[in-house]
């Protein structure tokens, strides 16, 4: 039986990147960059005021009360047409270009404006000015033929304006992983259907394609197979159609856990059956080996609570390496019980807890929980515990290591 970081280490092994495809930058968003990007532009494009007022030659500034002559107006999106000489001034809007012979803006605030028999004449208040105040320089923020962004960033949405001001309406990124989700057992019933006697509602179906969703994958309910070899070779023969299969069930040593045996008639090869690990032992992950990359195939506990550890724990960081991102085990962060907790077993376990964070440390309390199929409880929980393996009775104020929920 493997330990959960060697079973991490298997999964991985067999978890690509998926190839590149096009998409347009406000759809890319989120995903991760294909290729390098290069600028077909200096930004800003020309010399352009940082301010609303007006450009001068700041050498004509010499006392409180310089008056100059004002030549045109220019707004952004506009070029000028006039040069600015000594004893003049363009009156200029913020990210205009600057007119040639001006050096300076001045503020509109440190003007005062009279018109006369049509002619604009400025009174500047301030007394001087620095060559090039209020200006920003051509290509202050980047060179025309610069690289802007390189091949495995992610696309926030500042990153998509960067996109969209060096001229790239479409990308090459890495798609999200396509993830069917299979739930088996001849007791489940659809949540929209009220159970009958030895029934229950199939809570492990939409628990997964949420948890997908979130890790962000792009999720495909299957719906139920039965307890039968032929609807379940009709299921997962869908399924595999898809990167990832997830199915919940039928994966422990019951009469009628019979994924293994239906997914190798498929033709999935199995890497390994079982983890040491609490709640989720009966874990089987296995691949369907084809041209291009393998789809992969997780047959989860049918308890919710097993799946969703199972899920944080192996599923996730595949979904991420598939995407692109960096597949790294999920972050263990350090924290302190609130209350005693007695572990038992050979197994270590992941408890569902409550993490809170009181004078800048992460305080845990695990919650009152009757096994892996109580999901009542569970919503109460933020986050799991790890308690290692071997009796141990922990007392508040111990450290345990802790995963996020």
């Amino acid at each position: 039986m493997l330990s959960v970081e060697e079973a991490s280490t298997a999964i991985l092994q067999h978890a690509e990147i998926r190839a590149a495809t096009r998409r347009g930058i406000v759809e890319a968003c989120g995903r991760v960059l294909a290729e390098d990007i290069t600028s077909d532009v200096d930004s800003p494009p020309h010399d352009k005021a940082m301010v609303d007022g007006y450009a001068l030659i700041a050498a004509d500034l010499g006392g409180e009360g310089t008056q100059l002559r004002v030549l045109e107006e220019v707004t952004a999106g506009n070029v000028p047409t006039q040069t600015v000489f000594p004893g003049t001034a363009v009156r200029i809007m913020t990210g205009a270009p600057i007119p040639r012979g001006a050096n300076a803006v001045v503020m509109v605030e440190q003007t005062r404006s009279t018109t006369a028999s049509g002619q604009e004449t400025v009174t500047v208040d301030a007394t001087s000015l620095a060559v090039g105040a209020n200006i920003l320089p051509r290509a202050t923020s980047l060179q025309k033929d610069d690289t802007v962004l390189t091949s495995g960033h992610l696309l926030r949405p500042m990153e998509i304006g960067l996109l969209a001001e060096v001229g790239r309406a479409e990308v090459e990124v890495v798609p999200a992983p396509r993830v069917a989700v299979l739930a088996t057992g001849d007791e489940l019933v659809p949540a929209s259907k009220s159970p009958d006697n030895g029934q229950i509602r199939n809570s492990n179906g939409p628990l997964l394609q949420a948890l997908v969703t979130r890790a962000g994958g792009i999720p495909r309910d299957l719906g139920i197979a039965r307890d039968q070899p032929d609807a379940l070779r009709d299921k997962i023969s869908l399924g595999l159609s898809d990167d990832i299969l997830l199915l919940s069930g039928g994966v422990s040593a019951g009469v009628l856990d019979l994924v293994p045996a239906a997914l190798a008639a498929a033709g999935v090869e199995q890497v390994f059956h079982k983890v040491q690990l609490k709640p989720g032992k009966p874990l089987w992950f296995g691949c369907l080996f084809e041209k291009h990359q393998p789809r992969l195939v997780f047959g989860l506990p049918g308890n919710p609570v097993s799946s969703l550890v199972c899920f944080e724990l192996f599923v996730r960081p595949a979904i991420a390496r598939m995407s692109g991102h960096p597949a790294n085990q999920p972050h263990h962060r350090s924290g302190v019980l609130t209350r005693g907790h007695r572990q038992t077993g050979n197994r270590p376990t992941y408890f569902p807890s409550i993490l809170s964070e009181e004078d800048s440390r992460l305080t845990v309390s695990p919650i009152d929980w009757r096994g892996s199929a109580d999901q009542r409880s569970l919503v109460t929980a933020n986050g799991l515990a790890l308690f290692p393996a071997g009796d141990q009775d922990y007392r508040a104020g111990d450290s345990v290591l802790t995963i996020p929920l």
